[in-house]
């Protein structure tokens, strides 16, 4: 039987946040990218970005670059602040779970530059250039909020999520599982053969990552991680050779 589509990542520019949709309305016209961005629109760092997008002597591509590199850098230090707030925040047992979330965050980030590297080497186009930059940044920023979100509910001294259940038992995680193990092979279809395996170990990386945040979220964060790796291996499937 078919599965249903989930609709949370319909479309991969859907899942993307005010990154490459404002590098698109600056750079290629507002029409590039549906209007569905997941923007914290009275964040300074968002706010500084989108300024420094529309200067008119940061129009060319490396300029446009540098604005999301600024912004990367920003979320970065954003991210290493909130990880700080929440090591203090949360009793040693569940500080030692986020420890190995966070290592394993890392790792999976080191492991995907060289698989980002392999896919953006196969296109043309500034277009491109930008929409690595934006790849490149995109996981920061939603760590960086992930890690304030858990401070802030640290704070409030809430209870620890409950444990989530089984995938096999959330249909919306079985979707998700489905529709990124469908991107998947669809990237490693199209990837040049000698590239392929940086997708598997990007992936298996991701995996680790997964399997050890899980434990410190509830199933909507669970859901969260999913759905943005499934948009970056639906990204990616669709650039890989494109000029």
């Amino acid at each position: 039987m078919r599965r249903a589509k989930s609709p949370l990542w319909a479309s991969g520019p859907q899942r993307a946040f005010c990154v490459l949709a404002l590098a698109a309305a600056v750079v290629f016209g507002a029409a590039s990218l549906p209007a569905h961005a997941e923007v914290a629109a009275a964040d300074p760092i968002d706010a500084s970005m989108r300024a420094c997008l529309a200067r008119s002597d940061m129009s060319s591509t490396a300029g446009q670059v540098q604005c999301m590199d600024n912004a990367r850098i920003g979320w970065r230090t954003a991210l290493d602040n909130a990880w700080q707030q929440l090591q203090q925040k949360v009793p040693p047992a569940r500080r030692k779970q986020w420890e190995k979330s966070q290592a394993s965050w890392q790792a999976s980030r080191d492991a995907e530059k060289p698989l980002l590297a392999a896919v953006f080497a196969t296109t043309r186009g500034s277009m491109y250039v930008l929409a690595e930059a934006d790849m490149q940044l995109q996981p920061v920023r939603d760590r960086a909020l992930a890690l304030r979100s858990a401070v802030a509910k640290a704070s409030a001294g809430g209870d620890p999520p409950r444990r989530v259940r089984a995938c096999s038992a959330d249909a919306q995680c079985e979707h998700a599982m489905f529709d990124l193990n469908r991107y998947y092979h669809r990237l490693q279809s199209k990837m040049p053969v000698r590239t392929r395996a940086t997708l598997t170990r990007a992936q298996k990386a991701w995996t680790a990552y997964l399997n050890a945040t899980t434990p410190v979220v509830d199933e909507r964060g669970r859901i969260d991680i999913i759905g943005a790796r499934v948009a970056t291996l639906k990204r990616l499937s669709e650039t890989v050779g494109n000029s």
